[in-house]
């Protein structure tokens, strides 16, 4: 693989009109780096990574490998693998050309363009599959091939946009396996753009997570998991339950009146003055002592319960338990004092 110090983003804008798709969007990737961009549709990652590989022509700032300036360099010129989400293969050529095509558009000798497509199919497990059509094989497969096909050319970075998103539930699992042993076989940099918070929490030596154009937070994975700087990022990390929040001192009220659940023993945010609060299911406990809640609905999940609990005053809480409950069932419950967030950012309800 080509050999690089680090390639940054210096303050990078795109706007489309009075659009802006990015905006002073700065980050650096170190060899040997995996970064996974996370957020939802429409925050900037595949727009990010598309300025990156040169298919979109970035506004302002700038894109540099090391000293060398590349965002005035035109996509063939930069060097990147890509992998796309919908495998972006031809059908009509075999596994051998598919791969083959990269090295053949740079003029490799065809005898190194042998070896280079046997090692990249070895590499991904398909070399008994080299004379096959696409069509002839699964998805899984068909995305292996295009993996190979990138790391073929021996790119000094790879990029993945949603490579997952077309398979099911074991292939994808599968297959981040496979992205993740390559990555480091290999010795791979790999910037990778995804919406799903396991993928990214899996696959990554950090994560950056994005919103309308911008870096909210980034960290390695445990930092992100662990210590959110905003109710934004808190979602993406797995903070379902979450609501407004007033202070009475060191106590957080969720609600109005007497059915207000209340969350002893917290301290304000640093940024000021607690208007949100959140924590994640499994942080939801049942208890002989503690907040008084209805069951709502419970779904079975193989190793645990998946229960949406109803309090007084209607509001809901959603909890992970190993602990059977029925329908109808009042029970208590608790939260400990170290597994809620507060955050100075104002409650937005999700979206849908």
């Amino acid at each position: 693989m080509s050999k690089f110090q680090a390639l940054t983003l210096d303050r990078v804008a795109l706007r489309f009109g009075p659009f802006q798709a990015l905006d002073d969007f700065s980050l650096t990737i170190r060899a040997g780096e995996f970064v996974s961009l996370l957020g939802p549709s429409g925050c900037g990652k595949s727009t990010a990574l598309n300025c990156l590989s040169g298919l979109l022509k970035i506004s302002s700032g700038a894109i540099t490998l090391d000293d060398r300036r590349i965002d005035v360099l035109p996509p063939e010129r930069r060097g990147f693998g890509m992998v796309f989400q919908n495998y972006a293969l031809f059908p009509h050529l075999s596994v051998r050309r598919n791969v083959a095509f990269g090295l053949e558009m740079r003029k490799v000798p065809k005898a190194e363009v042998e070896q280079r497509v046997e090692r990249a199919l070895a590499t991904v497990r398909l070399a008994n599959q080299i004379d096959k059509l696409p069509g002839q094989l699964s998805g899984g497969q068909q995305q292996r091939v295009a993996i190979a096909r990138a790391v073929a050319i021996e790119p000094p970075l790879v990029l993945m946009d949603e490579p997952l998103s077309n398979l099911d539930a074991k292939l994808r699992l599968e297959l981040r396996h496979e992205i993740k042993r390559l990555h480091h076989a290999l010795g791979l940099t790999t910037i990778y753009v995804t919406h799903d918070q396991d993928e990214a929490l899996s696959l990554s030596d950090r994560i950056v997570v994005m919103r309308d154009g911008r870096i909210q937070q980034q960290g390695a994975p445990e930092a992100l998991y662990n210590a959110p700087d905003n109710l934004y990022v808190a979602r993406f990390m797995g903070y379902r339950n979450a609501f407004p929040v007033s202070m009475d001192r060191a106590t957080a009220v969720v609600g109005q009146g007497p059915g207000a659940m209340r969350f002893d023993g917290l301290a304000a945010p640093s940024g000021g003055q607690a208007a949100s609060l959140a924590f994640r299911p499994d942080d939801v406990k049942l208890a002989s002592t503690g907040i008084a809640a209805e069951v709502a609905q419970v779904e079975y999940c193989g190793q645990q319960w998946l229960v949406d609990l109803r309090v007084a005053d209607g509001t809901h809480i959603t909890m992970e338990t190993h602990e059977r409950v029925a329908m109808g069932e009042q029970v208590k419950f608790s939260v400990a004092p170290e597994r809620i967030r507060l955050f100075a950012d104002a409650y937005v309800p999700e979206a849908g």
